[in-house]
């Protein structure tokens, strides 16, 4: 730690310590959790919540698949129809809602874990919404082809 109180690592740049004054006017310090601003290699990383997957390779290969999985889940939940024909406005109108509401929530936890800069979260998240755009989408587009439709 220098004079002025900042820290630094010799692998990228580390948060600033949280401080409180108390009613002495002494400082507490929090745990200090490096922050990446540039993207890195690694399986030591936290991603979507403090310390997991930490420092076990294989925790790390579990956050990957877990990254990807929901990437692929929101690629599946915008290429899918889940309203059934005949359906009234109401019921329609609460299924589309809630199945926006849980693709936006799996939009920002994906978000969240890219944020944490890590290379391989990156590449995971790239290729579940690469896969999951294929898949779901490629049958969208066939079902639209062998009903007529143009609808793309």
């Amino acid at each position: 730690m220098s004079e002025s109180g900042d820290v630094t690592s010799n692998h990228g740049v580390w948060a600033s310590p949280a401080t409180a004054l108390n009613g002495t006017g002494s400082t507490h310090f929090r745990r200090r959790i490096p922050m990446h601003t540039t993207f890195f290699w690694g399986h030591v990383t936290e991603v979507l919540f403090p310390g997991w997957p930490g420092s076990n390779p294989a925790m790390y290969g579990l956050s990957l698949v877990f990254v990807f999985a929901l990437a692929v889940v929101f690629e599946w939940l915008t290429h899918s129809d889940f309203v059934r024909p005949g359906s009234t406005d109401r019921t329609a109108s609460l299924l589309r809602t809630a199945v926006h509401t849980v693709r936006s929530g799996l939009a920002y936890m994906v978000t969240l874990a890219v944020i944490s800069f890590n290379g391989g979260v990156f590449i995971a998240a790239l290729c579940g919404h690469t896969i999951g755009f294929f898949v779901f989408r490629t049958r969208a587009l066939m079902k639209s082809v062998g009903s007529g439709s143009d609808k793309c």
